[in-house]
């Protein structure tokens, strides 16, 4: 095991791993101040985190992630590495976000919310590419994101709704396929602080 630096205050519980050992970079991880990381949690070697990170319980974080502060990766969520996630970014319960994803500032991810990174699994052998999804932008429980497209900011997708083309700043997503609408006066001016 290569090793990991954390911030003051802390707190790694005895079952959790960090700094899991990745033999093809060998990198350090380095997570900032007043970190709570839960029993099951595994995080490689080679990941860069900010302050004020949480996690829930058997949450994993893959190698060359890098996150901002104040940062929840819910119980059971994957984010399976070379990703790069922002600060104030909550990601529920069973959350999977695969590599090559970028997650910005201040976005919600609702429980079981899928991003997905290859076109055509096992059918072609193409470069992957994750979703971006643009600051303030929520994605409902259940909702799958497929891969290379934007969501864009402060725009919401439904719970359950399946994204297959680039979503709008300020716009609904809903629907599977998703369609576009104009978003209702009750979700306008973007996430709150949580």
């Amino acid at each position: 095991m290569t090793g990991f630096v954390t911030g003051a205050d802390s707190q790694i519980d005895d079952d959790a791993t960090v700094g899991y050992p990745d033999e093809a970079d060998g990198e350090n991880t380095v997570i900032g101040a007043n970190a709570t990381i839960r029993a099951g949690t595994i995080i490689y070697d080679g990941v860069d985190i900010g302050d004020d990170f949480t996690t829930g319980h058997n949450a994993v974080v893959r190698e060359e992630t890098r996150m901002g502060d104040d940062v929840l990766v819910g119980s059971d969520t994957i984010v399976d590495g070379r990703c790069t996630i922002g600060s104030q970014v909550s990601m529920q319960t069973g959350v999977y976000v695969p590599p090559k994803t970028r997650i910005h500032d201040g976005v919600f991810l609702g429980p079981n919310a899928v991003l997905t990174n290859d076109p055509y699994p096992l059918r072609q052998d193409v470069e992957l590419d994750g979703p971006t999804i643009r600051e303030g932008a929520s994605i409902g429980a259940n909702a799958t994101v497929l891969p290379g497209v934007t969501v864009g900011e402060n725009a919401f997708v439904a719970a359950g709704a399946v994204v297959t083309e680039d979503v709008p700043a300020d716009t609904l997503a809903v629907g599977v396929p998703a369609e576009h609408k104009p978003l209702p006066d009750e979700l306008e001016g973007g996430n709150l602080d949580r």
